[in-house]
């Protein structure tokens, strides 16, 4: 079986390239023009196992905005057709990643209903870096899972360092989804007893 999904998203405001291999090993080939954000779904590629290559070209002269989003709305759909049926998979996962002195806490369900609850220290720096609104965490995970049609709770009850609490959270979501997607030998056809999600 193979899993993989390829979403080619054109707007007048981006160009968004996203391929992802579910059953791969890490390998990431990520350029959006946003460095942070970069480094981010580098961490999501390697830490969740996935091969992930994301190829974003955007209106970079008005801000990072259209640039970050796009390329979680094209994330989340090359995520959803990676899953296909969704047969055999473990479909629940939490991961708990401390990055120093910020501890993210992330759980999932890759239920086929989109769901988000996103809970981050309150007096967070605005930015890292030069393009990387710190508020476009939230706005990432919202189009992500709108789209990946999962539910996604992640939690920071702690941390000072904004580079932290958001890389933290990556690679926590990471570890889940890589858990959540992975095949269950247990597990007979779709986990749900209503036969579908």
């Amino acid at each position: 079986m193979t899993r993989r999904g390829k979403v080619e998203r054109g707007t007048k405001e981006t160009r968004v390239l996203v391929e992802i291999d579910l059953d791969g090993t890490g390998r990431v080939d990520v350029a959006t023009g946003v460095g942070f954000f970069d480094h981010m779904l580098a961490q999501l590629g390697k830490h969740g196992s996935f091969d992930l290559t994301v190829k974003t070209a955007g209106d970079l002269y008005i801000d990072s905005h259209h640039t970050i989003e796009d390329t979680a709305i094209a994330l989340g759909q090359a995520f959803r057709q990676a899953l296909g049926d969704m047969a055999g998979i473990h479909r629940f996962a939490d991961a708990s990643i401390p990055l120093d002195e910020a501890l993210a806490q992330v759980t999932v369900d890759v239920s086929g209903r989109p769901y988000l609850v996103h809970v981050e220290p309150e007096g967070m720096a605005p930015m890292i870096g030069p393009e990387y609104d710190t508020t476009m965490t939230r706005h990432v995970f919202e189009s992500f899972v709108s789209n990946a049609r999962i539910a996604l709770h992640v939690h920071v009850p702690y941390g000072r360092n904004a580079h932290h609490i958001v890389e933290a959270q990556f690679k926590a979501l990471a570890r889940a989804l890589r858990d959540a997607v992975a095949l269950d030998p247990k597990v007979h056809g779709i986990p749900s007893t209503k036969g579908a999600l």
